[in-house]
Formats: structure tokens, sequence, C-alpha cells
């Protein structure tokens, strides 16, 4: 590759191109790829890199304290949560196209930051984006924001994700 076309790759944000253009050239040759199948090739593969980018700076953006995923929540351990309910709120996620919040109540140790956390993570796969935060902690900083006047740049920080 000549200089001035990765100059021109740097330039459009394009670093993973540049980075495997002889791969993908390889690739090609080996394949017998024609040029439209090498370029849809080439595209889809930057789009799925720059999707996952995303969805990572999502994840670290959230400030979620433990990955679980609500695979592995038991269940078993909570007779009266009506699993079928929560798992087609989790597979549907209308709560999120509707606009609507989630709040779960419960005594220590029954679950809920590990269905607020995998609620959260699934919703970040999709595309969302959402940020963890105690109820205690939130309103801790919406008393700070209030002292300091501050409160529009707060409510911009969790409206605005």
């Amino acid at each position: 590759m000549n200089d001035a076309l990765a100059a021109k790759l740097k330039y459009l944000h394009l670093g993973e191109l540049l980075t495997h253009w002889d791969d993908y050239l390889k690739l090609a040759a080996d394949q017998h790829f024609s040029h439209g199948r090498l370029l849809t090739h080439i595209v889809e593969e930057q789009y799925r890199l720059k999707r996952e980018r995303l969805r990572e700076l999502r994840l670290r953006k959230a400030h979620i304290p433990e990955p679980w995923v609500i695979e592995t929540f038991p269940f078993d351990r909570q007779p009266k949560l009506n699993e079928k309910k929560i798992m087609a709120l989790y597979d549907s996620l209308t709560f999120m196209t509707q606009s609507q919040n989630i709040v779960w109540l419960g005594g220590t140790g029954v679950g809920k930051s590990g269905l607020a956390t995998s609620f959260l993570i699934h919703a970040i796969n999709q595309a969302y984006s959402g940020r963890y935060v105690l109820f205690a902690e939130l309103l801790a900083q919406f008393y700070r924001s209030c002292a300091d006047h501050s409160e529009a740049k707060l409510l911009s920080k969790y409206l605005c994700l």
C-alpha cells in the first residue's frame, strides 16, 4: 500500500482496514473473491469491528460492578419471581422501546443487582446505552448538584447517555 492511501485511511478513521490490508488482499486471492465480494467483506468486517468497539465502550461507561447475565440467575431460589414474565421482558426489551423504567424491589440478597446488571448488559449488547447506579448514590449526586446548582449538568449526564 502506498503512503497516500495509508494517510487517507487514517484520515477516514479506518485504522483496522489499514492494519489488515494485506490480510484482506491475501484472503481475496486465496478465496478467489471478486472485487465486489472483497469490498463487501471489508465493509462488513469494518462494520462488525466498529459495533464491537462501541459496545465495549458502552459497557465501560455503564459502570457495571459485576458482569452478571440472566442465564446464571438462580430463579429456583426465588419461587415468587415469575421467570417466564422476566424472560419475556428481557428478550423483548419492550421497556426500552417504550421508554419505561424497571424498579427491582426486595430484601438483601434476593437478586436485584443481578437482574439489573443482566438487563443492562443485554440492552447494551442490543446497541442501547445505560448506566448502573445505586439509588442511594443517585440521590446523593442529586443533593450535591442542588447545592452547587449543577442539576442541569447532572440530568444531562443521565438523560443523554
